[in-house]
């Protein structure tokens, strides 16, 4: 079997994914990225080939504990993609962004398509039908609104997301969620709607942490896909094999 693990460190959870033979295995979440953490997924999964996206300020020694033992890869702006990348500072691309772009052209080729992440913040990623990264936009995510609104005000609590709440919130906690939440429902089915003006046709892939929240209440039509970003995680390691 050709086992590859694929890294995705994102601000809120560090997760590994297991590929075997090219098909999605399993999802992991990580406590920690300190080099014993890593080291007992090699010696578990053996892996061929691994690959770390990374936005956050990780552990540098993992890369050379996965370098000794895979063909490893580390996705960054000098990392070679079957897209594209907008020409004005491409540096400062997230490496999340980019895999889930790589992720719509493989399951969509030659089509337009709208990526939309959702996870501590939520990003809006525009590929071309000729493969071509424009851009799109990035606000912020559910926990960072629920965060921001205990934290810049005097008396506002701290609550959890949860669906159940009425349209017209009847205390603290369910005027927070119906705005937050319903609030966030309509920013993605809008934002959806304004690129349909300009764009009429194209694909709509949903993927993230806070996916579930949000999937099944969007008027428009989506492809959601919980493990997107890994699926173009393992794409471009293998395009950098």
């Amino acid at each position: 079997m050709d086992i590859t693990l694929c890294f995705d460190f994102g601000n809120t959870r560090l997760k590994c994914a297991v590929f075997s033979d090219g098909k999605f295995v399993e999802e992991i979440l990580l406590d920690s990225d300190d080099d014993a953490t890593i080291q007992s997924l090699i010696q578990k999964y053996a892996p061929t080939k691994s690959i770390l996206s990374s936005v956050v300020n990780h552990n540098p020694a993992i890369e050379n504990l996965l370098k000794q033992s895979t063909r490893f890869h580390k996705l960054d702006h000098l990392s070679k993609l079957p897209v594209t990348t907008p020409v004005g500072k491409p540096e400062t691309i997230g490496a999340d962004r980019l895999a889930l772009v790589v992720a719509a052209v493989n399951i969509f080729p030659k089509k337009n398509n709208l990526v939309i992440g959702l996870g501590s913040a939520i990003t809006y990623n525009f590929v071309n039908k000729h493969n071509e990264f424009l851009g799109g936009g990035i606000s912020p995510g559910m926990e960072m609104r629920f965060k921001s609104l205990h934290q810049f005000t005097a008396k506002l609590p701290l609550i959890k997301a949860d669906w159940n709440f009425p349209l017209v919130g009847f205390d603290t906690r369910t005027n927070i969620l119906s705005g937050v939440i319903l609030g966030i429902t309509k920013e993605i089915d809008g934002t959806i709607d304004a690129y349909a003006e300009k764009y009429h046709n194209f694909n709509v892939l949903l993927s993230g942490g806070d996916i579930h929240y949000f999937a099944r209440r969007l008027k428009n039509k989506i492809f959601a896909d919980p493990y997107l970003i890994y699926k173009g995680l393992y794409a471009i390691s293998e395009f950098n094999q």
